[in-house]
């Protein structure tokens, strides 16, 4: 039997990158498969070729997530998974960040969680519990310069993930976190630009990632893939790394 045989599934986020990554490693294994993106013709386009269901949701809007949720359940007939993968990224230094800036990345990377959230909990408890699982980032666990707004939004998920599984652990819902590091998609160009370009990321990949490369989207979905399955029913509250061994 595949290991997520029967479960459903909404990846927001999904379009392209760790998002498109996880969903297909989670058709891989069985589930039903809603991706949900502000990226309307990418995001249909990306669910027809690997056959997800598809809804258009800008998850820093109440109405456009509580529509979202509730069409994803509707078409799956439940909910047994949850991957809050959606992001925004935005470089620069603090003292030129605008409020606008700062509001943008919390919209998308802390309202966005926390809606999607409030919205699956219910759907999760009437299917006797499920798993939620939390995009997160190395920028959560370790700053860096240019970066101390998208850090911020980035500790909140990590912070608010800890605050859901303890809270809903007694109705057999976990959640739990990933901080990706190093991860070649065109989502970290912000950062790629406030570095000076790939090849002075590239330098700052191999100096400061112990070994000594970024990742690909394929090599961090096994990890999402895994809790959401009944393999990881011991595991909630964690933050868990993959960065090439940066954190440790």
């Amino acid at each position: 039997m595949a290991r997520l045989d029967s479960k459903r599934i909404i990846v927001t986020g999904a379009a392209s990158g760790i998002g498109k990554a996880v969903a297909q490693a989670c058709l891989a294994e069985g589930a039903q498969v809603v991706i949900a993106d502000f990226n309307a013709a990418l995001g249909q386009q990306t669910a027809t070729a690997i056959g997800a269901g598809f809804i258009a949701c800008d998850v820093s809007d109440e109405q456009s997530v509580v529509a979202m949720v509730g069409e994803a359940v509707a078409k799956m007939g439940g909910l047994d998974g949850l991957v809050n993968n959606a992001g925004l990224q935005k470089a620069g230094p603090i003292a030129q960040t605008t409020v606008a800036d700062w509001d943008d990345l919390m919209g998308v990377n802390v309202r966005g969680v926390f809606l999607a959230t409030r919205e699956a909990i219910p759907h999760l408890k009437a299917a006797g519990g499920g798993s939620i699982v939390n995009t997160a980032s190395l920028a959560a666990k370790r700053g860096g310069p240019g970066i101390g707004a998208y850090a911020a939004s980035k500790g909140a998920v990590m912070a608010f993930t800890t605050a859901t599984a303890l809270e809903l652990a007694k109705d057999g819902i976990r959640a739990n976190s990933i901080c990706p590091g190093f991860i070649d998609t065109p989502f970290n160009n912000p950062a790629i630009g406030f570095m000076g370009g790939r090849e002075a990321q590239a330098e700052l990949v191999k100096t400061m990632v112990p070994l000594g490369r970024q990742a690909t989207p394929e090599e961090v979905a096994p990890m999402y893939v895994y809790l959401l399955s009944d393999e990881s029913g011991y595991v909630t509250a964690q933050a868990l790394s993959i960065d090439g061994g940066v954190y440790n």
